[in-house]
């Protein structure tokens, strides 16, 4: 039976609906790597965070609440990133017309991270996804 990995590093965030929270996640995310010491795909795990973030605004947090940004670095060297909303509404990646300028964030998600997927909280969600970091 393989054990589970444990974590070594957690942090969250709470952000209400506020179009400066995206910015503010992207910042907090930033720093929580520099002081874990995995400056290892900050890029890619920055974009994916706006994505998510921004998704989380504009369809599933309501008027008058707001959003969680959970990170935690595992000892396997894994960082999951969880945006947790209380919208309701199907996650899924959509057919994009090369006309539109918006709708890409999933796709942008699924292809720079290694794993992504959606959980069921009560209420809304949670959008996560998950980079291997070196260590």
């Amino acid at each position: 039976m393989n054990a589970q990995p444990q974590l070594l590093h957690t942090r969250e965030a709470f952000y209400r609906r506020d179009r400066r929270s995206v910015r503010l996640a992207r910042d907090f995310t930033r720093e929580a790597l520099t002081d874990w010491g995995t400056p290892e795909r900050t890029d890619d795990v920055l974009l994916c965070v706006s994505e998510l973030t921004t998704n989380a605004l504009l369809h599933g947090v309501p008027p008058g609440r707001g959003f969680l940004l959970q990170l935690a670095l595992a000892t396997d060297g894994v960082l999951r990133v969880e945006v947790h909303d209380s919208g309701t509404g199907e996650i899924r990646t959509p057919d994009i017309d090369p006309e539109v300028e918006n709708g890409r964030g999933l796709l942008l998600v699924g292809v720079l991270a290694d794993k992504w997927g959606v959980g069921e909280r009560n209420p809304g969600k949670s959008v996560w996804c998950e980079f291997g970091m070196r260590r």
